[in-house]
């Protein structure tokens, strides 16, 4: 058998034959070899990893043991799966790569795509918490994740995204996303209202119930105020905590003082911001957030896109609060061709040119993917 990392590396991120049915082969095969924690399922287009890192950390300094599945990683893959306080061990995933493989097989374990062999990875590395933040992937009904029995849904934002895989309206791929809820349901903040009407719709062919967002909360907006995070954050944070509130999982919400949501809308250098958005959903909330912590000042744009991202409204969107793009190399057979990026900032009348390095008297801000942050943390050799 592979170590996890020779086994992990040659596995493709992509499959062009889907099966949906393989999943469920592989954890009926599973289930009976692991125990099972409560499942907390996080489902949405944006904003799914810092509403589950919130909720996991907030459990975490309560004293439950709980655990935190995310993708992707940024610079390791220990980083998506997060145990009582840190990210997973080299040693704890091998041992629970052999005791995973072992129990599937080679036959199995090999024809499983990267994304469903991590999930269920996770579900071994993490099956003597007491809790597990189990975050979808792109999908929600067909996601590896949504193979398990959880005992709330969580809703984060819903927009368009990944239409390749999901469709291309609100309506089409919000019902895919919700069709994942099982028991209990609580909806996160939406740009589109028809959201909650097919979240309701949904929720009673299931016969599951359907929880809203706590509206607001002084306290929360005080310390988040306080920790400098975007009103997004803000949200995000009154999410996780009425999705706690719903399970009555007991929490103190001074000790989000702990966390660092590292990649969101994170000051990684006095003069530099990170990010790794990628939508014009998640676009829309780093507008409101340049806007609340620059206001009129404009900043330099260290950017690049995937060729399926919408990068022309994303650009035009941030266009005002920068002075200019630079774009930055990414490795990633799916980045847009330089040239059509080029082309669409013309277009778009705005400055651009290479990124090379960062100047002390400019304010940066690093966003277009996991990737572009990657390359950027590369680039610069910044100490993480």
């Amino acid at each position: 058998m592979q170590t996890f990392k020779n086994f992990i590396t040659n596995k493709p991120l992509y499959y062009k034959k889907i099966d949906h049915k393989r999943i469920h082969k592989a954890y009926a095969i599973l289930e009976p070899h692991i125990k099972k924690p409560l499942i907390i399922h996080i489902v949405g287009t944006n904003g799914k990893g810092s509403t589950g890192r919130i909720m996991a950390t907030l459990l975490h300094y309560s004293d439950y043991r709980v655990g935190h599945f995310s993708s992707p990683h940024i610079l390791k893959f220990n980083e998506r799966i997060w145990i009582k306080g840190e990210d997973i061990s080299d040693a704890k995933l091998e041992i629970a790569h052999t005791k995973l493989h072992t129990i599937l097989g080679d036959e199995i374990s090999d024809g499983l795509s990267y994304f469903e062999y991590t999930t269920l990875l996770a579900l071994v590395a993490m099956e003597e918490l007491d809790i597990i933040v189990l975050e979808a992937g792109l999908g929600g009904e067909f996601d590896a994740t949504n193979v398990v029995s959880k005992e709330l849904s969580i809703i984060t934002p819903i927009g368009v995204d990944h239409q390749g895989f999901l469709g291309k309206s609100i309506e089409s791929i919000a019902t895919t996303k919700l069709n994942s809820i099982e028991k209990r349901v609580i909806l996160g903040f939406q740009p589109n209202r028809e959201v909650y009407e097919i979240a309701n719709r949904i929720a009673k062919q299931r016969g599951a119930k359907v929880y809203n967002i706590i509206e607001s909360n002084s306290e929360v907006l005080a310390i988040t105020e306080k920790l400098g995070w975007s009103h997004y954050l803000y949200e995000n944070t009154l999410l996780a905590i009425s999705a706690l509130d719903v399970l009555n999982l007991s929490y103190s919400i001074k000790s989000i003082k702990n966390l660092k949501l590292f990649g969101r809308f994170y000051s990684i250098a006095p003069n530099v911001i990170i990010d790794v958005g990628h939508n014009l959903l998640a676009t829309e909330a780093i507008a409101q957030a340049l806007e609340q912590k620059f206001s009129n000042k404009r900043v330099v744009l260290v950017y690049n896109s995937l060729n399926d991202k919408d990068y022309g409204s994303i650009l035009k969107r941030l266009k005002k609060h920068i002075k200019r793009v630079e774009i930055i190399a990414i490795e990633s057979d799916r980045v847009v061709d330089v040239t059509i990026l080029q082309d669409k900032l013309k277009q778009l009348n705005i400055e651009y040119s290479e990124f090379k390095t960062i100047n002390k008297y400019e304010d940066y801000f690093v966003f277009g993917s996991f990737f572009v942050v990657e390359a950027f943390i590369k680039n610069n050799l910044f100490q993480i």
